[in-house]
């Protein structure tokens, strides 16, 4: 988690240091229009390693998954009633450790994409 809202150089940063090295060639990396999505050096770190950038039309949210769970996590949010900002992460760290994989790729299907994987 960050805390505060995310800019192009902690987003650069995110792709640099934890997505590209995950990244298998070939794969794609689908991203809405977010300007922080398009700072110089994320499409070439994720390109550098093979992989490919797709970004979505603007505003789609019908075609991104991350929607779906942002929804999803921002309900489960309102019912913890988490009141500090220590509350707030250990409630995340919860939801998120107990959303099923199957509940994310369903997110996915959902969207219209194809299984992959």
């Amino acid at each position: 988690m960050l805390d505060g809202p995310i800019d192009g150089d902690s987003f650069r940063a995110y792709v640099e240091q934890f997505l590209a090295p995950a990244l298998r060639p070939d794969q794609i990396v689908v991203m809405d229009n977010l300007s922080s999505h398009k700072v110089a050096g994320v499409r070439e770190a994720i390109e550098a390693v093979g992989a490919h950038v797709l970004y979505l039309p603007r505003y789609s949210p019908d075609l991104n998954p991350i929607e779906q769970l942002f929804a999803k996590l921002k309900a489960l949010l309102r019912k913890t009633a988490a009141r500090t900002v220590e509350a707030l992460w250990i409630a995340v760290a919860h939801i998120i450790d107990g959303l099923p994989a199957q509940q994310c790729q369903n997110f996915f299907a959902n969207a219209g994409y194809a299984r992959s994987i």
